[in-house]
């Protein structure tokens, strides 16, 4: 009898903390969902994409599209970019992390306070590469190449060498 009692509580004492981490995660996603300001869910294909110049703290070429979000703005966005054969961005560094993922083409980024050719790693469509914040790097592609961008705004670029800000160029 003893035994059997002593499974029977066994049992209840399991039964009860999966219900209640059950019952937390329920609460949580919930909490979640709540909080969430999305109101209609987001889909987007390749020929969904309505490219504009810029951003005006890009070198020009560069065409983009924000997916979600406002770059302005406290909060997740997503944004493609455009970068034409050629294209580089000089060293420059971001308040917050930033995730690159490679949607077509080539792109390369290297690490330093200064565009360095040999410093360049090549990262292929599909990569997936995320910077510190506040780490310096620069990139560059030689076909041209469609990435796309996540994180936490508002979106800020700061170039090391003050020069080389396109928002800075008469």
């Amino acid at each position: 009898m003893k035994i059997l009692t002593s499974n029977f509580f066994k049992m209840f004492r399991i039964l009860a903390f999966s219900l209640l981490f059950l019952m937390n995660g329920r609460i949580a996603f919930s909490q979640d969902h709540k909080d969430s300001k999305m109101k209609n869910h987001i889909m987007v294909n390749p020929e969904d994409i309505e490219w504009q110049k810029g951003p005006a703290s890009l070198p020009p070429g560069a065409m983009f599209q924000v997916i979600e979000g406002d770059l302005s703005k406290k909060g997740l966005f997503t944004m493609r970019l455009k970068l034409p054969a050629g294209y580089s961005i000089q060293a420059h560094w971001h308040p917050v992390d930033e995730h690159i993922t490679v949607i077509s083409g080539s792109f390369k980024m290297g690490m330093g306070d200064k565009f360095d050719a040999n410093a360049l790693e090549h990262i292929s469509e599909g990569g997936f590469v995320v910077m510190p914040a506040k780490s310096t790097h620069f990139a560059t592609t030689e076909e041209g190449c469609i990435i796309q961008l996540h994180g936490q705004g508002p979106w800020q670029i700061n170039y090391v060498n003050k020069a080389d800000d396109p928002r800075l160029a008469k």
